[in-house]
């Protein structure tokens, strides 16, 4: 059937009206923000210095000492790898300072951001897993103790309740990595797969309760990533070296049922993040797919610039994987490698700068953010380049529209 033949008087109107409602459909839908600061919460693989500033000065962590730092703060900061970690360079991205630690900062400016991230804790409540037999006393700040800390802290952070919930709204809230050490600490200490797959829920659960929370205070952009594939680990090849051949990936050497562990958290947590968002539609909820991030390093670690089969950790020393449990970095009878830029692992449990770096990018420019950022206020230049592809992406579908109606 043939399109009607519209006067020309009508075909101007219908397309006054057609790019009149385009445009704000789409300005609707971007949902810009330009963020102010970062907001952070986790574990060792956000920590910026919250378990050295917690620690005993007669007793300092591992991290405390070189090698950790070297790369490119030259000095150990507090962090758990050779250099940047993966909120480093979303600061840098955004153009903020690099967010500081709240523990044991006393003096520090936390205009730009607050990170209430540390190294070993956990999801759920010390106690509650230890009700269950899971005994590995690292840490006891687990996330709900972080989210204590934020809000007991938020009169000196940002004075007037108006003023914080500002803050809170213009703030990328990174929640976690969380909940892997909760997972971690029952494996350690021979716990069934099944039995610590009962933790999954729980986790997940308080993550979402945490988000919850953090929205009725005013929170609107949260970055919440899922875990790693663990089947890689130094520490679980490690652990676990004696294993059947069949459990092992041919392609990347990691084990298999350990990565399908992993991969089940990170879906069950999409989709209690997909509930989440349909509740709170003002919200951004997006979900951080660090699994997948990582995982392609070890599928082809060539194309990254990694070493072939880059199970080794950098840092370390002693067996088939260059590690031996109870011999940490950062003590005497460790050393580091050469070029740490070559490796994914740093000491066996957590990553070197240049694999954080690639996981970072796949987030901030994806395709591993779900759904993707829209970058559309970060800067003139990408605003620019944003608005004329949208403007050409408007005006060639307003083309189509007004031909198909001759």
């Amino acid at each position: 059937m043939a399109s009607p033949d519209y006067p020309p008087l009508m075909k101007l109107i219908i397309f006054f009206f057609l790019s009149t409602f385009i445009v704000t459909y789409v300005s609707s839908e971007t949902q810009c923000r330009e963020f102010k600061s970062i907001i952070s919460f986790g574990d060792s693989i956000a920590d910026t210095g919250n378990l050295l500033g917690l620690s005993d000065p007669n007793e300092l962590p591992h991290v405390a000492f070189p090698p950790y730092g070297e790369t490119f703060f030259h000095h150990p900061t507090g962090r758990f790898s050779n250099g940047r970690l993966i909120i480093d360079f979303l600061a840098e991205f955004l153009g903020l300072p690099l967010v500081p630690p709240f523990y044991g900062s006393q003096h520090a400016n936390f205009e730009k951001g607050v990170n209430f991230a540390v190294g070993g804790a956990t999801a759920l409540e010390r106690s509650f897993l230890e009700e269950r037999g899971i005994h590995f006393p690292y840490t006891n700040v687990s996330l709900g103790v972080q989210l204590s800390s934020f809000k007991e802290s938020l009169p000196k952070l940002c004075g007037a309740p108006s003023d914080c919930r500002d803050m809170i709204e213009n703030a990328l809230i990174l929640m976690g990595e969380i909940g892997g050490n909760d997972y971690n600490y029952a494996f350690f200490v021979n716990k069934s797969t099944e039995e610590t797959k009962e933790l999954v829920p729980l986790v997940i659960r308080t993550i979402s309760s945490a988000i919850t929370e953090l929205i009725s205070m005013g929170g609107r952009t949260f970055l919440v990533p899922g875990g790693f594939p663990t089947g890689c680990s130094v520490v679980y090849l490690t652990l676990y070296q004696k294993s059947n051949v069949e459990e092992y990936d041919p392609l990347t050497g990691c084990l298999t049922w350990l990565n399908k562990f992993g991969k089940n958290h990170g879906e069950q947590l999409r989709v209690e993040l997909n509930r989440l968002q349909k509740l709170y539609p003002h919200v951004n909820i997006i979900y951080a797919d660090y699994y997948n991030a990582l995982l392609r390093i070890y599928q082809d670690p060539a194309k990254f610039g990694f070493m072939d089969r880059p199970l080794s950790a950098c840092c370390g020393v002693g067996g088939p994987h260059n590690f031996t449990a109870g011999n940490k970095c950062g003590t005497v009878v460790v050393e580091s490698c050469d070029d740490p830029s070559k490796y994914v692992a740093w000491d066996g449990v957590h990553l070197t700068e240049a694999a954080y770096r690639l996981i970072a990018e796949g987030i901030l420019k994806g395709p591993y953010a779900v759904p993707p950022f829209d970058w559309f206020c970060l800067s003139s230049e990408i605003k620019d380049n944003r608005k004329l592809t949208q403007h050409n992406y408007l005006m060639n579908n307003l083309y189509k529209l007004v031909t198909n109606l001759r």
